[in-house]
């Protein structure tokens, strides 16, 4: 017969268990609306985990908005965050959470249960995150660019930041197939069409390029993009390995995979098997999600995602 201590603890055991799946559904139902309203937030998910997760830790610091009060510069402010947007619905998940489990769930986790919900929106893997992280209580906006690469940085830098937190070349590969969704501003694309076009751009698609890009001096603040992927860009697949293959590369990083021998492996081989392609781009995401986190004693859970609590 079970003691009363083991009944106690069972049933502890299943009331954890069962609010740990309520939650889970409040934020999967509150990605899945959001997505069906606005479907590129479904993006947004997977970029805020990335421009997280890269720099220190993944614990939200990149949703805190300016605050001279508190000392807070906002990562948001960095070059390396251009283009990032849709941070105010992480708020509209939050509520619903306070609403539902007040002070239970940290911000850091919903941007990691975003990220995985987003995923799947997607038409990518289901991804087994784990929770328990913390907000930060500080920004590094001073030091974003020494973790997060830039799109036109050399491979073998992005792979040693990648590698800075635990993520294999393969598995840096896998990540970059990202960029098989989605769209990017011309000011990061110009400099591979202007002044002249980057001699392992495809001319057909250097020519789509300078349509949506007419000049070499785009406004930041216009709305002139390019897909990253223009037969299923709403569709997280393998079909970025064989655009790169067939130099369509959007990004210099991106086309770099395709021509350095440390890489180029993976990507024959994901653009043959879209199915390889989910699997290592799932374990790679739970590599970078568990970067560092802070739990315990550490950091905090924030009522609203943008402050600090004693704000």
């Amino acid at each position: 017969m079970m003691s009363f201590y083991n009944i106690y603890c069972f049933c502890l055991f299943l009331l954890l268990l069962l609010q740990h799946q309520f939650y889970h559904a409040i934020v999967k139902e509150e990605v899945s609306k959001l997505y069906h309203k606005h479907g590129n937030t479904a993006i947004s998910w997977i970029r805020n985990l990335f421009h997280d997760c890269m720099v220190k830790s993944c614990d939200a610091s990149i949703l805190l908005d300016e605050d001279r009060a508190q000392g807070i510069h906002s990562e948001k402010s960095s070059s390396r965050n251009f283009g990032m947007r849709n941070f105010k619905y992480i708020n509209i998940i939050k509520k619903a959470l306070e609403d539902e489990c007040p002070g239970i769930v940290s911000c850091a986790d919903i941007v990691a249960l975003a990220a995985r919900d987003g995923v799947k929106q997607l038409g990518g893997p289901y991804i087994e995150m784990k929770t328990g992280r913390k907000d930060s209580l500080e920004s590094y906006a001073a030091i974003v660019e020494d973790f997060i690469p830039n799109h036109n940085d050399s491979i073998s830098l992005v792979i040693a930041r990648f590698g800075s937190i635990g993520v294999d070349i393969e598995g840096t590969v896998a990540l970059l197939g990202a960029h098989s969704v989605g769209r990017v501003h011309c000011v990061n694309i110009v400099n591979r069409i202007y002044p002249t076009v980057d001699p392992t751009l495809n001319p057909d698609y250097a020519n789509y390029l300078k349509r949506r890009c007419p000049t070499p001096n785009p406004d930041p603040e216009a709305v002139e993009y390019a897909r990253n992927d223009l037969e299923t860009p709403m569709v997280l697949d393998n079909m970025y390995y064989k655009h790169l293959l067939n130099h369509n590369g959007l990004l210099l990083v991106d086309q770099q995979l395709a021509s350095d021998p440390s890489t180029l492996p993976y990507v024959e081989i994901m653009a043959h098997d879209d199915t390889y392609f989910h699997d290592k781009f799932a374990r790679a995401m739970i590599v970078m999600s568990e970067n560092n986190p802070l739990t315990g004693d550490q950091g905090e859970i924030r009522k609203d995602c943008r402050r600090l609590n004693n704000s």
